[in-house]
């Protein structure tokens, strides 16, 4: 089954999050330019550095990700689950996760605050994952990722052993650099560089993608969403565990990892007609010109 996509029928737009890549100024500018327009128009807008840890206590109405695909899954981690729009507005390159221009989005805010949605809005909710980490030393953790999570080794020459268990049953255990399990989402980062396939965003399932394998088998398995993957450290070698790009722990032999999709989606507020194939086009250089 796949993610909703729909046109929203009325939003109500009294508080706002910025979530800024600060390394670009023009991104900054873009945040104290929203922020004056919050001011003069009584919503009020806060910068997710500054109440991070309250998110939960007042959830705003909108977060706006000023800079790439990289800001918008961190805005995304921020959130934590809560089912907030996220309205991504490109400072990069063409992104898959951003769909505004800076010089369009004073524009989309004012139509928000009216009431009068866009006429080419739209709400997409996507597929996030969940993670449990099970250390031997007795640690536990939680994630979400709505991209990817990476287990994959520390030292360079070397491959590590991981085990991988298909709802408690025992699959393989890869010699590898390392196992990425992706959603449909992050089918086009990481998992893709690992020649993975390309799954449509408002797909439901997770791809299960070897990095460098050094062995016979080396395809991606595509799973279905409700199935369990574990991921256990064999042989005597330390990995790394990431998540959405960011190294999260390190993990040593026996210890585990499980992933399942997440109950929790993400929802985007997407403007305009373009759609994740024509990214992809765009990207590729698919077209005849």
């Amino acid at each position: 089954m796949g993610m909703s996509l729909a046109r929203p029928q009325s939003f109500t737009l009294g508080s706002l999050l910025l979530v800024v890549n600060n390394e670009r100024p023009d991104a900054s500018e873009a945040a104290a330019r929203v922020q004056a327009w919050g001011e003069a128009h009584q919503v009020s807008v806060a910068y997710a550095e500054d109440v991070v840890d309250e998110i939960t206590a007042t959830l705003p109405d909108l977060v706006v990700s000023l800079g790439g695909d990289g800001t918008v899954l961190r805005a995304v981690q921020i959130l934590s689950g809560h089912n907030v729009p996220v309205l991504g507005v490109n400072f990069g390159t063409l992104g898959y996760l951003t769909s505004v221009e800076p010089s369009q989005l004073l524009d989309v805010l004012e139509s928000l605050r009216t009431g009068e949605m866009p006429k080419d809005a739209r709400l997409e909710n996507r597929m996030m994952l969940k993670i449990h980490v099970a250390q031997k030393d007795g640690g536990r953790h939680t994630l979400r990722a709505l991209n990817e999570v990476v287990v994959e080794k520390v030292e360079s020459g070397h491959t590590v052993r991981l085990e991988v268990a298909i709802d408690q049953s025992v699959f393989a255990t890869y010699s590898a650099d390392g196992l990425i399990v992706a959603t449909p989402t992050g089918s086009t980062a990481y998992s893709l560089s690992a020649r993975g396939p390309v799954l449509s965003p408002q797909h439901r399932a997770m791809v299960l993608t070897p990095v460098s394998p050094h062995m016979l088998f080396d395809r991606s398995l595509v799973l279905d969403p409700a199935e369990e993957v574990s991921i256990t450290v064999r042989g005597h070698r330390d990995v790394t565990l990431s998540v959405d790009g960011l190294h999260f722990v390190s993990l040593k032999p026996e210890d585990e990892v499980r992933v399942v999709s997440d109950a929790a989606t993400a929802c985007f507020l997407h403007i305009g007609q373009q759609r994740f194939h024509h990214i992809l086009r765009q990207k590729f250089g698919l077209g005849d010109d």
